[in-house]
């Protein structure tokens, strides 16, 4: 067919909306390659460069908050674009954002954690941006192949940034342990995508959802089931859910604080976001006379599965006394919470998820900044160097109470927003599903509700030694523009979990992505 003037102008229409929604990603990367050149001007090496990466994020962050506007007031919703390998629909804004923010707040801390100097703050900015431009594509990725992209483009940054720490034996055995366990991962991810790719003639997640319909009329095959399983085993390395998640407590606690932070709470909440593309396309297209098919196969999995991820987690956090060691068990146990949203596959899980991450950031962030702050101030990262925190620092103390409690789900603090709308939706999925499915999600409720319980043990053995026990470890003073930051994450703990409704609402609009089948790819 030959290409006609008319063709040719709706294919630069087309390629010219998808360039505007992208233009975050492109301020990124723009921000990366800038940061590259700075390296070949000696006298640079000597500045700082973390505040410029931290400004070029934030006007990333700037566009995707404009884009959210837009939408809002024009009722435009973006959906698949560059012929449907990506689709930038409100869900992927939200997350984007999400991401974007992280960095911003990271990068602000770590200016100020002294982790690099200025020699390798262009190093260091590089290696976590482009990390978070892959997190970026993982959540609006609408192909196998963009998933498996971002994937890597996610997982080898972050491969380097955890033996970023130098002359430390810990750090390059945590690197080599990531790498190695994450090229396996990536393997096993890769070889489920190319069976499933061949099984259903196609990777974009339309074809592949399709393809699943045509699997619940007609039923599993080999093929399909091991290419599930293999896909499903990618997405729980990168979540750390249990049986994959072993490398997890070892390279939080070889890695610096402020990475831990990163490949808690922003690697998690892009995985986290790539599952739920995935299980939410293929629900859309299923007939609706067979529409419990997969929430009675794929979601129960994900459901036990989560309820295993947060049991072995929490019980795991119980015997540590390494302060990262025990907040990455903790983050095992929140993917776990986490994924019994997802499980549900459902718009109210979807919601949840996306309340469950905005409270998660302020929290898990704040919980790895005050680890940073102690081992500046103390030179370790232990439970003894926090004792007595509260005499040494009360406003450091204050800010970890409230980022554990919120963590625990006290109200009315964020993290009690985030469990108590991840429970109601197994509960509401308990009630409307019925039958077996529904007696797993009343038993999963149940099992998110005692793990609750259980994680008190941990998190209030670390508040009792910091506000009530003596100090043991030398104190030194520490910078003081940290606190800006562990301030404003502190407020944004307490105001998210005031301010629920509106928080509600905006990820209600997040999820209304998945309220409908969605449309075929241009």
């Amino acid at each position: 067919m030959p290409i006609t003037s008319d063709r040719l102008d709706t294919a630069r229409a087309h390629l010219a909306d998808g360039l505007t929604l992208f233009t975050p990603e492109l301020v990124v990367a723009g921000v990366i390659v800038a940061l590259l050149l700075t390296r070949l001007f000696r006298p640079l090496e000597k500045v700082n460069l973390l505040p410029a990466a931290a400004a070029g994020v934030a006007t990333a962050l700037g566009l995707v908050v404009y884009h959210w506007a837009a939408g809002w007031r024009d009722g435009v919703v973006g959906g698949p674009v560059f012929s449907g390998l990506v689709n930038l629909d409100t869900f992927a804004l939200f997350v984007r954002g999400f991401v974007l923010l992280f960095a911003v707040l990271l990068l602000a801390y770590a200016r100020f954690g002294g982790l690099p100097d200025a020699a390798d703050s262009a190093d260091f900015a590089v290696l976590l941006l482009g990390g978070t431009l892959g997190l970026m594509l993982m959540a609006s990725a609408n192909h196998l192949m963009t998933v498996f992209i971002g994937l890597e483009m996610a997982s080898l940054p972050c491969y380097a940034l955890a033996g970023f720490l130098k002359g430390r034996k810990t750090g390059s055995e945590a690197a080599l342990k990531y790498a190695v366990y994450g090229a396996a991962a990536s393997g096993v991810a890769l070889f489920g995508i190319s069976l499933l790719v061949v099984a259903f003639k196609g990777g974009g997640l339309e074809v592949v959802a399709r393809g699943y319909a045509d699997v619940a009329r007609t039923g599993w095959t080999a093929p399909v089931v091991a290419g599930t399983v293999l896909l499903l085993v990618g997405f729980a390395f990168k979540l750390s859910a249990v049986p994959f998640h072993f490398w997890c407590p070892d390279v939080f606690d070889g890695a610096a604080a402020e990475v831990g932070a990163f490949l808690s709470v922003a690697s998690k909440g892009a995985a986290v976001a790539v599952l739920v593309r995935f299980l939410m396309t293929v629900q859309g297209r299923v007939p609706r006379e067979l529409a419990d098919a997969f929430p009675n196969t794929l979601g129960l999995a994900v459901l036990i599965l989560a309820g295993v991820t947060a049991t072995v987690g929490n019980l795991a956090a119980l015997t540590q006394t390494g302060l990262k060691r025990m907040l990455a068990y903790s983050t095992i146990a929140h993917a776990g919470y986490m994924l019994l949203a997802v499980g549900v596959m459902t718009p109210a899980g979807v919601s949840a998820v996306c309340v469950y991450l905005a409270g998660y950031l302020p929290a898990n962030l704040g919980a790895f900044a005050v680890v940073a702050a102690v081992r500046n101030a103390t030179g370790g990262e232990t439970l003894d160097h926090a004792r007595g925190l509260l005499k040494r620092d009360p406003g450091l103390a204050v800010c970890l109470v409230l980022f554990l409690l919120s963590l625990l789900g006290l109200p009315p603090l964020a993290g009690f927003a985030g469990k108590f709308q991840a429970f109601a939706a197994l509960y509401e999925a308990g009630v409307d599903r019925g039958g077996e499915l529904g007696v797993a999600c009343y038993i999963l409720l149940g099992v998110g509700v005692v793990n609750t319980a259980i994680s008190a043990g941990y998190y209030l053995r670390v508040i009792r030694a910091a506000v009530l026990d003596e100090p043991t470890a030398d104190w030194r003073k520490a910078g003081e523009g940290g606190g800006v930051v562990l301030m404003l994450l502190a407020v944004a703990v307490v105001g998210l979990g005031v301010a629920w409704s509106p928080l509600l609402e905006l990820t209600q609009r997040a999820a209304a992505s998945f309220a409908e089948s969605p449309l075929p790819n241009p």
